[in-house]
């Protein structure tokens, strides 16, 4: 079969670059790109969850409720992201497996804690040393959704908790007035009246959120930037048919590029959005709206 990369050291230009880039571990780099969207796919919907349980639970007219909705603001937020990712994802790997021991080795009569090690039993591993490779990175990746859910979450659950102190009292006491019940008020009024003064802040947490994905390389996520160095490094003629200089500059121009074009994506379509959350309502791009639409001032 004729093979279009042959001989890399007699091609044009053009071939050679054509060859290099669709490599084996160019393949992986593309893929990675994908990598970074799942993840945002499914944190975004994950951490808005665990903000509204969050931001409920503060407002919580059960008193140790309240305390657990606000310690879960203050204590993820007061902690630096990149700390809490380092901790949480091998406190959270340790928890799954300790779990898994008691279950499975209920005989084990040794220490789980021995000195600075954490042992249990093989059949409690996650995942276990006989599993695929795609087990393995499905599970790190777990992890990391995981862990960036609970960090945003708990920045989201303090945008969500603002927004809901900032709904006008009169129309919580329009509808208590009107015999809605506390659960009919937060559902039917609180809650769709709320998004539009969250928006903003989950927004920009949006685009943080974006930004902080190059973290999964050091949750040890195969990610663009992990790629984009070892891709961009230096290669020795010794190990590879591609050898080139430091290309590092180019492949984070590359994520750099990348980045930029979907934020400003980002921007558009949650620009129209604000648009459809703001109609009929009683802030200044609702006013806006009315006034440009020919309705009474």
């Amino acid at each position: 079969m004729f093979n279009f990369c042959t001989d890399p050291d007699t091609l044009p230009k053009l071939q050679w670059f054509a060859c290099y880039l669709t490599t084996g571990k160019h393949m992986g780099f593309y893929f990675s790109f994908v990598t970074v969207l799942l993840l945002l796919a499914i944190t975004a919907p994950a951490a808005l969850l665990f903000g509204f349980s969050g931001a409920s639970a503060a407002r919580a007219r059960f008193l140790p409720l309240r305390w657990v909705g606000k310690a879960y603001i203050a204590i993820v937020r007061g902690v630096p992201d990149i700390a809490f990712f380092l901790f949480f994802v091998i406190a959270l790997d340790q928890a799954f497996e300790w779990m898994r021991h008691k279950v499975k080795c209920p005989d084990w009569d040794q220490p789980i804690r021995q000195g600075n090690d954490f042992v249990v039993c093989a059949q409690a591993k996650l995942p276990l040393g006989t599993a695929p490779q795609w087990v393995h990175e499905t599970y790190g990746f777990f992890l990391a959704v995981l862990t960036f859910a609970i960090v945003f979450g708990a920045f989201a659950a303090n945008v969500i908790y603002g927004a809901m102190r900032a709904v006008p009292r009169a129309q919580i006491e329009t509808a208590e007035a009107y015999g809605m019940s506390h659960r009919q008020t937060f559902w039917r009024i609180l809650v769709p009246q709320m998004w539009v003064y969250a928006l903003p802040g989950l927004s920009n947490l949006w685009m943080v959120l974006i930004k902080a994905t190059p973290l999964l390389f050091l949750l040890g996520v195969e990610d663009i930037v992990y790629w984009a160095r070892k891709l961009g490094g230096t290669a020795n003629p010794r190990f590879t048919d591609y050898p080139h200089a430091d290309w590092r500059m180019w492949y984070f121009l590359a994520l750099l590029v990348f980045y930029l074009l979907f934020t400003k994506a980002s921007e558009l379509v949650l620009d129209r959005i604000m648009r459809r959350l703001s109609r009929g309502q009683a802030t200044a791009a609702g006013e806006a709206q009315r006034r440009a639409a020919g309705g009474p001032p």
